[in-house]
């Protein structure tokens, strides 16, 4: 099974990026390849240890080498090629992989219809970011609080694919806003950006409404403006106030001097009725549908989520911050990889199962293809990441349909 995990990545393709990253000069008898595998091994079996990885490939060092050529670390050799070896070859690994399966399989790439935002033909890019905490006292790099220690995961997901289309590994106590100009470096004209408050620049947002790119995030509590215009009541009874807007405050008037509209629309959150204040580059479309899109972007959340419980994202083979990107960068192949063998194989179930089966079999002289298609005892379809938000915004399952956007 982890051969045929492994065999997803193309031949010859880690050995080229450790030349060009210069790996390779740092590689005696325990290769680049060698190292790939190890950790794509260590994420799908969840070890929590650099001894559970070298143990584990000790025991199995046969059919390890059939794995082209793979062979076992000792603890030593893994520790230091953690440390000491480029993580840019394991960035540059996801983004080859990811692009190739991207190019070579247009259905995946595709993606499924959007749940709530499906009324929307343009591409929809939802922008955030995850904290991981780490070990304050052996991890001073990534020293977040006096007591606490974490790195941070800034992430472009693309709202059909619910895959990266963009990500940035770095210390959690860099805010959000200092990235979202690098995060929202690729949208195109016509594209749209859904982001919290957390990413909110006004010379950011400027920018993308100068490009063509649509915005939609929260207004911050404390923002001043003056209403321009007020846009009729219409029949959603979700919709408080829409609102075009222009910023009070001269410094921000400065960074964003045209209009914006403020639509403010009743969710139930926590359990409660809120009030919440949407703030979008766009004029035209229904108040409705602001509301709708903003909700999506709890599908980055729920990515978050499923990474951080499935992926071994909590116990580091490592201390320091090349050797944490290391395993934050392979548990990210290994989710498109086990995305892509997902949709392949047609698996209705979830994505929590898949590496369950993966994990108690990995080592099993069997087809994958054939253990997936066989397993459960009862049909059934699985939307993924689709559950948490009807229980986040039941008052925005409803959605007014044929309405122009």
């Amino acid at each position: 099974m982890l051969r045929q995990v492994c065999e997803l990545i193309p031949t010859h393709l880690v050995a080229k990026l450790a030349r060009e990253t210069r790996v390779e000069a740092k590689c005696r008898s325990f290769s680049a390849w060698s190292h790939v595998v190890a950790l794509v091994q260590a994420q799908l079996s969840h070890a929590l240890s650099l001894n559970d990885v070298c143990d584990a490939l000790g025991l199995w060092r046969t059919p390890l080498r059939a794995i082209r050529g793979a062979t076992a670390p000792s603890r030593n050799a893994l520790s230091h090629a953690n440390r000491e070896r480029n993580w840019e070859l394991a960035e540059r690994l996801f983004w080859s992989v990811h692009e190739r399966l991207h190019a070579e399989f247009p259905r995946f790439a595709a993606g499924q219809r959007p749940a709530f935002a499906w009324r929307f033909r343009r591409p929809i890019h939802l922008v955030d970011a995850t904290v991981i905490p780490l070990v304050v006292n052996c991890l001073s790099w990534a020293k977040h609080r006096r007591r606490k220690a974490a790195a941070k995961c800034h992430v472009r997901l693309g709202l059909r694919t619910l895959l990266p289309n963009f990500a940035v590994v770095d210390a959690a106590s860099e805010h959000e806003s200092t990235r979202a100009r690098e995060l929202c470096a690729g949208l195109q004209d016509g594209e749209i950006a859904v982001f919290d408050k957390g990413y909110v620049d006004f010379e950011l947002l400027h920018d993308l409404h100068g490009r063509g790119v649509f915005f939609v995030t929260r207004a911050k509590e404390t923002q001043r403006y003056r209403v321009v215009r007020r846009r009729p009541a219409t029949e959603d009874e979700r919709i408080v106030a829409d609102e075009r807007i222009k910023l009070e405050v001269p410094n921000s008037q400065q960074k964003y001097p045209t209009a914006l509209r403020l639509v403010t629309a009743r969710v139930e959150l926590d359990g409660e009725v809120r009030e919440l204040r949407f703030l979008t580059n766009n004029l035209e479309w229904q108040a409705g549908s602001i509301a709708d899109l903003y909700r999506s972007r709890w599908q980055i959340e729920a990515f978050f989520k499923q990474i951080k419980q499935n992926l071994q994202l909590a116990d580091f083979l490592g201390h320091n911050a090349n050797a944490v990107k290391w395993q934050v960068w392979i548990a990210l192949l290994v989710y498109l990889l086990l995305r892509f063998i997902a949709w392949q194989n047609q698996w209705s179930f979830s994505f929590s199962r898949l590496l369950t089966m993966l994990r108690a079999a990995l080592w099993m002289p069997r087809r994958l293809a054939e253990l997936l298609r066989k397993c459960g005892t009862a049909a059934g379809h699985f939307q993924w990441l689709d559950g948490p938000i009807q229980s986040e915004f039941p008052e925005i399952l409803h959605s007014t349909v044929g309405q122009p956007t």
